[in-house]
């Protein structure tokens, strides 16, 4: 029953079924639209009835609201999760941080975080695809620095909550 579901609600959004796991749980293929590269999804099974909570609503209009409110804001939820996702590494938030304080080479940023230099540029080309920083070629150096003080102003506002909470 739980597989039908999955089918049909895939269905509905317009994606096709390309084969099923050993849970007869469906995969399913689809384009990244960054890279073009394919990629297999298995999709785990919709809650069953008896998972669903089945205390009745006592407020309807505040949950209609909430969840009108919600179906608006979803179309941006899988960004807002990818942008958390990136700033969810603590290598990438120093870097952030130690960008806050100047522009920087590659290479002594890679001595502040005390990694190699192949690792510390993936990890800038990731910030800097995402638009929160710039860079600029020397010659053979390359620099870097932030471009979004609207992200540097909301790192320090975490920061400070956080050490509020913790102290």
């Amino acid at each position: 029953m739980a597989r039908r579901r999955v089918r049909t609600l895939m269905q509905r959004m317009g994606i096709e079924v390309q084969s099923l796991d050993r849970n007869q749980l469906p995969i399913y293929h689809f384009r990244n639209h960054r890279n073009g590269k394919t990629s297999m999804k298995k999709v785990a099974a919709l809650p069953k009835k008896a998972d669903v909570c089945n205390v009745p609503c006592f407020d309807h209009d505040k949950v209609g609201q909430i969840k009108s409110a919600l179906a608006e804001e979803e179309q941006n939820l899988p960004e807002l999760a990818e942008f958390y996702k990136l700033l969810g590494n603590t290598t990438r938030l120093k870097i952030l941080l130690a960008l806050a304080r100047g522009e920087l080479c590659v290479c002594d940023i890679a001595h502040v975080l005390e990694l190699s230099t192949a690792a510390t540029s993936h990890q800038l080309k990731l910030l800097r695809d995402q638009g929160w920083l710039r860079k600029r070629d020397d010659g053979k150096m390359v620099y870097y620095r932030l471009h979004s003080q609207d992200l540097l102003k909301a790192l320090k506002g975490d920061l400070k909550m956080l050490e509020a909470r913790l102290g």
